[in-house]
């Protein structure tokens, strides 16, 4: 067997320093360039032949964090690495999964050839907005979840009459885990748009008055269904609400939008470097996940317990 060498693109690199702590290694030297014209240059200062390679990098816009993941896995091909491993905290273009209008592209499943085709043999990632899309690679997914790092920072809180709600119809699996582990109660908000360019007409399927409720979602883009899933339960009689989500995108006016909310709390991970942030959020890291991982993943040990905190 190989050595374990764990590289960094500059996506994220706190959460890849954070990452090889917890293994117990440095972090490798890959000397990565962005020339006048735009182009991007790797190279790796350490030898990697026979290695077994583990790149941190996650593939959020802009497009060079994914170019940058496909060159690093072209580069460590090429150095002779024994397995390369792309470790992608948060997996962009993941909501493009499907054909939902004409003429569309299924982006999520060309970035799936595109990492395949430059040479990874395994991707390592978390919370993916659509679960299914494991089966867009021809090769091994480890599909970790965030949710036994935010479930035990609720249980330390130990809210009273809490309840747990999904912003919407698709993210019930996920509200009913957490509620589960939560021993909470479930609420759904049912989200509509009667015709184009008018409002969304918010539908509470459960009892809310009284009860301090948690939003769970895997991630947070413009804040705007968050916000309104806000506003609808408040009207509705919910006292506290806090917000839970794997992935702070915050795109746009979000972070300006949750701080003029009448959210109490936003939890959210470091599957992202942080942009800018406000007194209402607060970051759990994720770095031992993905560390348990990869130490289990090179040692061809089995990470299924990695996966089972997400079932309800």
């Amino acid at each position: 067997m190989g050595s374990l060498k764990i590289f960094s693109g500059r996506s994220n690199r706190p959460l890849a320093l954070h990452i090889a702590e917890e293994v117990g290694q440095k972090l490798g030297h890959c000397d990565i360039k962005t020339f006048s014209d735009g182009e991007i240059w790797a190279k790796y200062s350490d030898n990697i032949r026979g290695s077994d390679v583990f790149i941190v990098q996650s593939t959020n816009p802009p497009a060079e964090n994914l170019l940058e993941l496909l060159i690093m896995i072209d580069a460590a091909k090429r150095a002779s690495a024994r397995k390369v491993a792309a470790v992608i905290p948060y997996f962009g273009y993941a909501r493009q999964d499907r054909k939902d209008q004409p003429r569309v592209s299924i982006t999520a499943k060309l970035v799936a050839n595109l990492i395949t085709t430059a040479g990874a043999d395994r991707v390592i990632t978390m919370d993916l907005h659509a679960p299914q899309i494991q089966g867009f690679f021809d090769l091994p997914v480890d599909h970790l979840y965030s949710s036994a790092i935010l479930v035990k920072h609720f249980k330390r809180k130990r809210i009273s009459n809490l309840a747990v709600a999904s912003p919407d119809v698709g993210g019930i699996k996920m509200a009913r885990a957490y509620a589960k582990r939560l021993e909470a109660d479930l609420i759904v908000i049912d989200k509509r748009r009667p015709r184009q360019n008018e409002a969304e007409v918010m539908n509470i399927i459960g009892d809310v008055r009284g009860k301090n409720i948690l939003i769970v979602d895997d991630l947070i883009d413009t804040g705007g269904t968050l916000v309104n899933a806000v506003e609808a339960l408040k009207q509705a009689g919910a006292s506290d609400i806090y917000a839970a989500c794997t992935h702070a995108v915050f795109s746009g006016k979000a972070i300006g939008r949750v701080e003029a909310s009448g959210l109490k709390r936003v939890l959210v991970t470091d599957t992202l470097a942080p942009r800018s942030t406000c007194a209402k959020i607060e970051t759990e890291s994720v770095a031992h996940i993905f560390a348990e991982a990869i130490k289990r993943t090179f040692k061809q040990q089995s990470i299924s317990s990695l996966f089972d905190v997400d079932k309800g």
